[in-house]
């Protein structure tokens, strides 16, 4: 089972927002998942992020891939290193 960390669309048309959660690769991208680590809202100026960094760190020291868009999420927030 490929586990990844990545972003889930949620809000109205034209007005994204997103959940990050961790799913099987297998499922759609607003379908089931696993567990919710936070969420990102790109519409509001600054960004918004929250973040639960512990289950982030927890999740990708088990194996867990973050996507690209999600990784450079976590770059910018401290959850990860370059």
């Amino acid at each position: 089972m490929a586990v990844k960390i990545r972003l889930r669309r949620m809000g109205a048309k034209k007005s994204p927002f997103y959940r990050i959660v961790v799913a099987d690769s297998r499922y759609p991208r607003d379908g089931r998942f696993i567990e919710e680590l936070g969420y990102y809202d790109p519409t509001k100026n600054p960004t918004v992020v929250s973040i639960d960094g512990e289950k982030a760190k927890t999740w990708i020291k088990n194996g867990a891939q973050p996507t690209d868009t999600v990784k450079k999420i976590f770059k910018s927030n401290g959850v990860i290193e370059s």
